[in-house]
């Protein structure tokens, strides 16, 4: 529990709408840092339209915050950037059942910093000489790096690249390592490479069918202090007025199926 509530600390809780008043109903949102942004922006209408609602983020990466439900912190709502984590919560009964809904997707895309003279146009460019370091979140928690380990070695190239990877606590690091010139290449998602469009720019797309979908699914997390908030701020991701601030943001509509 030390650990997890120095990852709380670390990842920062933020504090929205009627921070201590005796009226607060407290909802804790742990979500895939990939969403960092959309998800602030629509908790701040989601807290002016629920008076005495106060909403506590808890932004990483999908496999850390997955393992802090399991570790019993107090969650209501897990958003992750894969189906993986979400399924190892429902399998041990750790979210409400029903209550599980797929709300975005997202594309795997490959920058490079945006003062960058290194020519990368395709995944085999990444072999050459000329690219030193790439950087991709760590597969163990990291959806992103998942991803991009399975679009590599659909590829054949996984193994091959082993002494240039670099790998990031989350997929914002990745993105910062690439932004700041720290590394020649980074496997980010298409949101984050707009996010820092003026640092970083895109070298190359993987192909779509060398890695699984980017879905994010969201959940009410068991022994949610607040469930019937915490579902209703599901719905929201997914009304119309949700679906359109998350496509403004870049991310693609959910997949017809997907769960």
């Amino acid at each position: 529990m030390r650990a997890i509530g120095r990852n709380l600390c670390v990842l920062g809780l933020v504090l929205l709408a009627t921070a201590g008043s005796a009226a607060a109903q407290p909802i804790t949102v742990s979500a895939a840092i990939s969403t960092k942004d959309v998800v602030s922006e629509l908790g701040r209408g989601f807290a002016a339209s629920h008076p005495g609602a106060t909403l506590l983020y808890n932004w990483g990466s999908s496999g850390s915050l997955q393992k802090q439900i399991e570790a019993s912190a107090p969650i209501d709502v897990f958003i992750s950037a894969a189906a993986l984590q979400m399924d190892a919560l429902e399998a041990r009964r750790l979210i409400v059942p029903g209550t599980r809904k797929v709300i975005a997707r997202n594309l795997l895309t490959v920058i490079k910093p945006a003062d960058s003279r290194v020519d990368i146009v395709k995944p085999g460019d990444l072999l050459e000489a000329r690219v030193g370091r790439i950087v991709v979140g760590n597969p163990r928690t990291v959806p992103a790096g998942q991803y991009a380990e399975e679009s590599l070695r659909a590829l054949g190239l996984w193994d091959r690249l082993q002494p240039k990877l670099v790998f990031a606590e989350d997929v914002r690091q990745a993105l910062e390592y690439v932004a700041r010139g720290e590394v020649d290449a980074g496997f980010v998602y298409t949101t984050d490479a707009a996010a820092r469009g003026r640092a970083v720019k895109e070298a190359f797309r993987p192909a779509e069918d060398s890695y699984r979908p980017v879905v994010y699914p969201a959940a009410v997390v068991a022994g949610a202090r607040q469930p019937a908030l915490a579902a209703a701020f599901i719905d929201l991701l997914l009304s119309r007025e949700g679906q359109a601030v998350l496509s403004r943001h870049g991310f693609q509509p959910p997949p017809a199926g997907t769960r």
